[in-house]
């Protein structure tokens, strides 16, 4: 139970539906569809959308998305993968005769097809009660008339005020006056207001043809990019079937690679052979989740692709002969030394949304920039930030992951949901980058191993070994003295840049007929329920 002494939030309750978003416009939003009949797949693609606008560093148009969504409660679980895909003319080749041994983050080689608005469309079409003109008219209304900056946003938004300069048409719209807006301000983005009208009006092809296409792509093209309106014209997400894995006996369910959801099932494996007792935050419990999550993301970074171009071994990732492995390296009392993996760029910002519904549908749904403002490239005309996804591929000739025409590359959004018993007891997600499948893992170890209610599991103390480091991020609010005893035992522990990750949650409690949300103290969002 919460000590209602002390400084927190309380799970939300309801009984007819009940959304978690990282912006009360973007809950509120979501509550409005609910409550005038709209699905939970409804209020998810509405909330998004209104989050494109008034969290612009976290999210857009001009980015990604993945869901996972339950039409009926039941574990029968449907996956879409809403990634997009690098030009037809992309070359690894060229770019390392340029010199390049990476890809630069604010370069058009960095920005993929954005794949979001197809997705939108598509799960509407197939799985919605309402047409995408309906649904993006919150978010329509906020761009052109204007939103109210909220502090978190505020806060992202101050840390990218370089990488905004340095785009002529991003400073234009998002440093108003040259100067870096402050949180309470209001803010107007008429252009992508604009765009997101058309879409309403016309459907995804106002966004992949014609004059927003054409935007787009000649930005693009003007600063090197090989970007042609075929490879927009050719934007296409696809129905994936879930992977799972059973942890504590729950099933839990993720997205299939290219993203990094299998990693979240390969550390719960891991941990399944520890005994969940004690103090969640003692130093014995996180060293365990420490090296758990350095040694499976180690593999992934050595495997994970586009698994249409490369040859994803997801049952041996599943194993438990593997798990086995990755498990006998941990020494209970010190970290493990050398545990080599190729170094990703680092990034904070996605947003995540969950939605159930009256009659149970429940929709796991994440959307991403990547970095925060993704490229940091606008498109002049549109107001389309545009990401930067295609940082995440190598340029090392031979890797499963490296640059290559028409190929998605390795993501890090994944949304997640927990079934038992034929039926799903939770939608869930956590943002935060290369964090999230730590994140997913950490989140569910204390909710089933330790029993605390989603609130209280989401406002714990976070930590994070860096991937391809030795590095562990540790927030302050973690006791000392777990902080002193893995320092003891080896851990480099380093302070992080800004709170690590953001979580929502909403769990069915099909008993009671309640609804419970949860959303993180460290974005600006809630979770509501009517």
């Amino acid at each position: 139970m919460r000590d209602f002494e002390r400084p927190g939030r309380s799970v939300v309750t309801a009984r007819n539906g009940m959304v978690a978003t990282s912006h009360p416009a973007s809950s509120l939003a979501a509550v409005d569809v609910l409550r005038a009949g709209g699905n939970a797949l409804d209020a998810a693609v509405a909330a998004c959308a209104v989050q494109c606008v008034v969290e612009p560093g976290s999210t857009g148009i001009g980015g990604d998305c993945f869901a996972l969504i339950s039409p009926d409660g039941t574990d029968r679980i449907i996956a879409y993968d809403g990634s997009g895909r690098a030009p037809a003319a992309a070359s690894a080749e060229s770019l390392r005769g340029q010199g390049l041994g990476d890809i630069p983050r604010q370069s058009p080689h960095a920005v993929t097809v954005p794949g979001a608005v197809e997705a939108w469309a598509r799960l509407l079409a197939d799985h919605g009660t309402r047409g995408l003109g309906e649904v993006l008219q919150p978010a329509i209304a906020l761009a052109e008339e204007g939103y109210a900056i909220a502090p978190r946003a505020a806060a992202d938004w101050a840390k990218q005020e370089a990488l905004l300069r340095a785009d002529p048409d991003a400073a234009r719209v998002f440093l108003p006056g040259g100067r870096l807006p402050q949180a309470g301000e209001v803010h107007r983005q008429p252009e992508l207001g604009a765009t997101l009208r058309a879409i309403a009006e016309a459907g995804p092809e106002a966004f992949y043809a014609g004059p927003i296409a054409e935007d787009i792509v000649g930005k693009l093209r003007s600063l090197g990019g090989s970007h042609t309106l075929a490879d927009f014209a050719a934007a296409q997400g696809c129905y994936r079937t879930p992977i799972r894995t059973s942890f504590r006996g729950h099933d839990v369910y993720e997205c299939p690679p290219g993203g990094q959801g299998v990693v979240a099932l390969m550390i719960l494996n891991i941990l399944s052979g520890f005994e969940g007792c004690g103090d969640p935050l003692s130093a014995e419990r996180l060293h365990l989740e420490i090296e758990a999550t350095r040694l499976a993301y180690s593999v992934r970074d050595a495997v994970l692709a586009d698994p249409e171009q490369s040859d994803v071994p997801v049952d041996w990732l599943l194993s438990e002969e593997l798990a086995g492995a990755l498990r006998r390296r941990i020494d209970p009392a010190r970290a493990i030394d050398g545990i080599p993996a190729y170094v990703p760029p680092d990034h904070r910002d996605t947003v995540y949304v969950c939605v159930v519904d009256r009659n149970r549908m429940a929709v796991s749904f994440i959307n991403s920039l990547f970095h925060p403002f993704g490229s940091g490239i606008l498109a002049p005309r549109s107001g389309v930030m545009l990401h930067n996804r295609g940082q995440s591929f190598v340029l090392t000739p031979g890797h499963p992951n490296a640059l290559a025409p028409g190929k998605r590359p390795l993501h890090t959004i994944i949304p997640g949901m927990l079934a038992r018993d034929g039926r799903v007891e939770m939608a869930f997600g956590v943002m935060g980058g290369h964090y999230q499948a730590m994140g997913h893992a950490h989140f569910l170890a204390k909710v089933l191993d330790y029993g605390l209610d989603i609130q209280t599991a989401i406002d714990l103390p976070r930590l994070f070994p860096r991937p391809g480091t030795d590095q562990v991020e540790v927030e302050d609010t973690m006791p000392a003295a777990t902080r002193e005893e893995l320092a003891r035992r080896g851990f480099k522990l380093i302070p992080p840049n800004w709170a690590i990750g953001g979580a929502q949650a909403v769990a069915i409690d099909w008993r009671n007929g309640v609804l419970a949300g949860a959303s993180d103290h460290r974005k600006d969002g809630m979770a509501l329920g009517y």
